[in-house]
């Protein structure tokens, strides 16, 4: 009889893991099948399970409750079944669980805590060299960042040209020696030279993506998984439907188990030339299938929206729609989906040609605080040029630019804020004004925000009843100013500067 190796005792929200050997004759990712169910005394689920090379097939689960549970792991992998017990216990310190719609418009982790987004994008940074991983996880460790959106597959792009530390299929790539900042929009989707097997998927690449999901789980990170993306030159944004959902199956039994993963099903969906909206809704439903513990899913655009009031969508991922407008859009956009609006892509801080990688630091902050004065989520992104050719937007590394220490100001502004989070109030015209959200109305809390406008006072009147506590907010040079406590109509004197704000707050 062979041996299962697996975990004996795991906290809430871990992952457990199930190891055995099995069959390796033929291709054993499509020729076996390997699932595992597991019973507690308040869930049972079924998983998938996967090959991970070597003759080794494994399982994987989170468990959503304490207690002891129990296991049962079969399929054509193995003459064997599998049985065995393991026990849970409660989750440690920073472990919350999976993070889930709150209050339609917000968001929370499983215990209940409130969850801020404020995202970032590095699109392959866990496909470069070790130093520069390493690099970059030291970055996202000292930052505000809480999510991060990268992609399974390697980018080709300006500024992507070199080749990454492993692809996700076995077989060989093109010769990349012959691509330039001028010529590399010729090499696009199966470039001649490329071999791989789409239906041999490289373990080791895989493995990898496993590891940094964990080390981002460890620094407290959601890992925003871009599952497909337009920009390649290796031919996995024109596999088959029947090597596409190959992949989502195969992704989804690997990670799904951890729980700070959110579905991104395309970066920039619309920009793909051979796939539909039927395609999209397959993967979807593949998703809401496979992935047994619900995690958060959406899909991103480049100029047209997807339908972001289809029900299998958790939350609304936006990338600007004009040269401008961005954070502007949201009270449209909340009232439209009905869902957290998180804007993945209000451009990016940088100075490369691109117009939408090379706003200031100061317009970064600006629509930063515009989105969650209006309800929203924002997302960053870095393109400077540099000497060595390493943009954060895609590679990861450092940060450079002056608003990434900003973002720790707002965090700390966003962490102050009654829970579940911001909504927008009505009827500002020549402010963006805003208070908190649904049920917890009876609490009387305000902020007012100037962004690039420079008002030298403003006046209000909220009730003639409460008394306030009221402070300006410099978000640029990040300070607080206690002006005192207030009843009635009130004058708070401000600096006539850009980028002030005012918080109003119930004296209880």
């Amino acid at each position: 009889m062979s041996t299962c190796k697996f975990t004996e005792s795991v906290e809430k929200w871990g992952t457990f893991e199930a190891e055995m050997p099995g069959e390796r004759d033929g291709n054993p990712f499509t020729d076996y099948a390997i699932q595992g169910t597991f019973k507690g005394k308040e869930e049972t689920k079924t998983v998938d399970g996967f090959y991970d090379g070597d003759g080794i097939y494994r399982v994987r689960f989170m468990p959503s409750f304490e207690g002891d549970y129990t296991f049962e792991i079969k399929g054509s992998f193995s003459d064997e079944v599998y049985i065995g017990a393991f026990h849970v216990t409660p989750a440690t310190e920073g472990n919350h669980g999976p993070v889930r719609v709150s209050y339609t418009y917000h968001m929370a982790y499983e215990d209940g805590k409130p969850y801020y987004s404020i995202g970032t994008t590095c699109y392959v940074w866990e496909l470069q060299s070790e130093e520069l991983q390493k690099q970059t996880l030291e970055t996202l460790a000292d930052s505000a960042f809480n999510k991060i959106r990268f992609c399974v597959f390697p980018k080709h792009y300006d500024y992507n040209l070199n080749e990454p530390i492993s692809y996700p299929y076995e077989g060989t790539p093109m010769d990349s020696s012959v691509l330039t900042s001028d010529n590399f929009q010729e090499y696009v989707g199966c470039a001649e030279g490329n071999n791989f097997d789409y239906k041999r998927f490289n373990v080791k690449h895989f493995q990898h993506i496993d590891d940094c999901v964990k080390k981002l789980m460890d620094l407290g990170i959601q890992a925003d998984i871009i599952v497909m993306h337009p920009y390649d030159r290796w031919g996995f944004s024109e596999m088959s439907a029947e090597c596409d959902d190959l992949y989502w199956k195969y992704l989804i039994a690997r990670v799904s188990a951890y729980r700070n993963v959110w579905w991104s099903l395309a970066n920039e969906y619309d920009l793909f030339p051979k796939k539909a909206t039927e395609d999209w809704e397959r993967y979807a439903s593949i998703i809401q299938e496979k992935d047994v513990y619900n995690h958060l899913r959406s899909i991103h655009n480049c100029k047209s929206f997807y339908d972001y009031t289809r029900p299998w969508i958790t939350h609304c991922s936006i990338q600007r729609q004009d040269l401008y407008k961005s954070s502007e859009m949201v009270n449209e956009w909340r009232i439209r989906y009905k869902k957290p609006v998180v804007l993945d892509e209000i451009a990016y801080e940088g100075n490369i040609q691109h117009g939408w990688g090379n706003i200031s630091g100061k317009e970064m902050t600006r629509r930063f605080w515009e989105a969650f004065c209006r309800g929203a989520y924002p997302g960053h992104g870095e393109t400077y040029m540099n000497d060595e050719g390493i943009l954060w937007w895609s590679h990861g590394g450092k940060l450079h630019g002056e608003s990434p220490e900003r973002f720790k100001f707002l965090q700390k502004i966003m962490e102050e804020t009654p829970a579940p989070g911001l909504r927008p109030l009505e009827n500002q015209w020549d402010e963006v004004g805003a208070s908190v959200d649904n049920s917890l109305q009876d609490i009387k809390y305000y902020i007012f925000y100037y962004s690039f406008m420079r008002p030298s006072f403003r006046e209000y009147h909220i009730d003639d009843e409460t008394e306030f506590e009221v402070e300006v907010i410099d978000t640029w040079n990040m300070t607080i100013e206690k002006k005192g406590t207030f009843k009635g109509k009130f004058r708070i004197d401000l600096p006539g500067r850009e980028y002030m704000a005012v918080r109003v707050r119930e004296v209880k």
